[in-house]
């Protein structure tokens, strides 16, 4: 049974599809909505709508490693709050597939997930997928024994467009990280494991001069690295390279001996910078194995430098298989920030609270 969600905007008109191949099938909406949710509601409506053992295929991460690396025993352990204490997101569906799932999969191993790769070929995937994108587009459901002719559905999501594959809100309200079922990457996106580093600007780690406080966070940076990197010797990190959390994580990855990659809005985003600051910076730039600009011309003014920087963030999120996010627990301001990471890769979200490391 394939499954698929899609959703014009994020939030927005959202649909989700499900279908046996040559079988049944089914399709619904909700607005406002989100992939994350939709692909949720898919899988949610086929294990409610099909009975005896089913086999769930899907192009999302979201869904698939919820189950296979077994987030939702993390979850229940917690009393649904994820990783960083914060509410699990989506909740009003998580909770009753994972009922489910732990009825008729955990216990009697009837459901299973395996993972495919969206726009790929795969004839079924593509049909679910435009099943989805067929009700987000008309707020209209569906059902039936066989399929529908795929020639009479719409075009696919990518050529349609939707909103970031795996939902959710990602850091400051940019679009989020695109699941390995949504749109392909950056081809200049590094190969290997890849963490994206994410937290707070110098005022809230003692300051832009060397101190106590970023100094313990790098450490603790440059700990959790170098364990992962034990782990996955392909691991490497992804660095906006902003003052606070962002250099601290590239001067850690070098600590730890872990490969760094620098993302940057737009050309010599440094260039505003006080002079020490700015060879802080271009040393970290000449240390990074590679160094990727997103924007080709540099922003004319702060409106755009922050519409740019929120569109750096959102292909970190997209790249990203891991994230460390270096917030206080004690500061709202990055609530938001940590509920959008989780969203998008769930407990593989490493907190650092800067207060804990004192």
């Amino acid at each position: 049974m394939y499954t698929d969600g899609a959703c014009a905007g994020n939030p927005g008109p959202g649909g989700w599809a499900w279908a046996v191949p040559g079988g049944a099938w089914a399709s619904g909406y909700e607005n406002p909505s989100t992939n994350q949710r939709m692909e949720l509601a898919a899988v949610l409506d086929a294990l409610r709508s099909l009975d005896g053992p089913v086999h769930v295929i899907s192009d999302s991460t979201y869904v698939v490693n919820c189950f296979r690396d077994g987030w939702w025993e993390g979850w229940l352990r917690r009393g649904w709050t994820n990783s960083a204490k914060q509410p699990v997101a989506n909740r009003d569906l998580w909770e009753p597939l994972v009922a489910l799932y732990r009825e008729r999969g955990g216990l009697r191993g009837e459901v299973t997930f395996d993972w495919v790769k969206g726009h790929s070929g795969d004839a079924m995937n593509d049909l679910v997928d435009r099943l989805a994108v067929a009700a987000a587009a008309g707020q209209v459901a569906g059902r039936g024994d066989a399929p529908p002719d795929p020639d009479a559905l719409g075009p696919p999501d990518d050529v349609v467009g939707r909103g970031p594959a795996s939902g959710g809100t990602a850091p400051d309200g940019v679009t989020g990280r695109p699941t390995p079922g949504g749109a392909p990457p950056d081809p200049r996106v590094p190969e290997g494991h890849r963490v994206a580093v994410f937290g707070h600007r110098p005022p809230e780690l003692g300051g832009y001069d060397p101190n106590p406080v970023s100094d313990a966070v790098r450490r603790r940076m440059a700990e959790v690295l170098a364990a992962k990197a034990r782990l996955d010797a392909g691991l490497v990190v992804l660095t906006g390279l902003r003052l606070g959390a962002e250099m601290l994580g590239a001067e850690a990855a070098a600590e730890a001996g872990v490969p760094y990659v620098a993302v940057l809005p737009y050309p010599s985003p440094e260039s505003v910078w006080p002079p020490d600051t700015q060879q802080r910076f271009r040393i970290l730039l000449d240390g990074a194995r590679a160094v990727v600009t997103l924007e080709r011309k540099a922003p004319a003014s702060k409106d755009d430098a922050r519409q740019a920087l929120t569109r750096r963030d959102a292909w970190l999120v997209r790249h990203a298989d891991e994230a460390i996010l270096v917030r206080r627990s004690s500061d709202a301001t990055l609530a938001r920030l940590a509920r959008s990471l989780e969203d998008h890769l769930g407990d593989d979200v490493w907190l650092i609270d800067p207060d804990e490391l004192r």
